[in-house]
């Protein structure tokens, strides 16, 4: 299984996106933000609103965004979200019955 927050931690970095601004922009302490680069199943909507932010694509590095067919596209210089479809919210509930389930074993 893929660590999602350390594909996110090094996107960012790599960005030269600031943690603050980009905890700012979230809405989010910057204690949020490292406990987040530390969460192997962190959010696929963590994910993408912070793809929106640095500007990072992350569907070649996170398999689980391939399967929501989310295509993170620009614009006119504004990033959108494509998830209409029936599949993005049969597979959101997947993700969520498999951290359920995660839950449940711990």
């Amino acid at each position: 299984m893929q660590h999602r927050g350390e594909i996110v931690e090094l996107a960012v970095r790599q960005s030269g996106y600031s943690l603050t601004k980009l905890t700012q922009r979230l809405g989010k302490s910057r204690r949020w933000i490292y406990h987040a680069f530390e969460n192997p199943i962190l959010s696929i909507d963590v994910v993408l609103e912070i793809s929106k932010i640095i500007h990072h694509d992350f569907s070649d590095e996170i398999t689980e965004l391939k399967r929501f067919n989310s295509v993170v596209k620009a614009q006119n210089g504004n990033s959108y979200i494509e998830n209409e479809s029936v599949d993005y919210w049969k597979n959101k509930y997947l993700v969520l019955l498999e951290k359920y389930n995660a839950m449940l074993e711990k």
